[in-house]
């Protein structure tokens, strides 16, 4: 159970919003991510950490949906644009929306690579390849664990 940052109010989950005020909650601490994720999501996306391959929850999924962060909750990848890359996680050609994520260098582990980042909250998501299929040749490499699939009403 979270407390409103604004009234106090009990809030179920991290991510909703208060039923006294309307305010939404957000962790505000290490503290409080710890509390919310768990300990394979905070090492994910809070320390830049990687999945081992073939062992998230997405990987093979083929459920339609979106796939939102699972640290703020933005739509970050659709289920239209997954595909099986081999690779042993969740692959996209392209993000939802590109504004919702950030690109930038990565050069640790003695490599160069694209680290893919959540806009709106910092979490680490994985890296990006141009190894991908068309349109974009793009292949959005995202650890499960920075993840949360949303189902789309049949």
């Amino acid at each position: 159970m979270w407390r409103c940052t604004k009234c106090g109010g009990e809030v179920a989950d991290a991510l909703e919003k208060c039923e006294n005020c309307g305010t939404a909650r957000a962790p505000t601490s290490d503290v409080d991510w710890k509390q919310m994720l768990t300990p394979e999501q905070y090492r994910v996306t809070q320390e830049k950490g990687t999945e081992r391959p073939f062992t998230g929850e997405y990987w093979d999924c083929t459920t339609d949906g979106v796939y939102r962060c699972i640290c703020c909750g933005a739509e970050l990848f659709d289920s239209k644009t997954k595909f099986d890359a081999g690779c042993g996680w969740p692959s996209f050609y392209q993000p939802a929306d590109k504004e919702k994520v950030l690109e930038s260098e990565d050069r640790s582990h003695q490599m160069i690579r694209t680290e893919v980042t959540c806009k709106n909250c910092g979490a680490h998501l994985g890296h990006v390849f141009d190894d991908g299929p068309q349109p974009t040749e793009l292949r959005y490499c995202i650890n499960s664990a920075s993840l949360k699939l949303e189902s789309r009403p049949q």
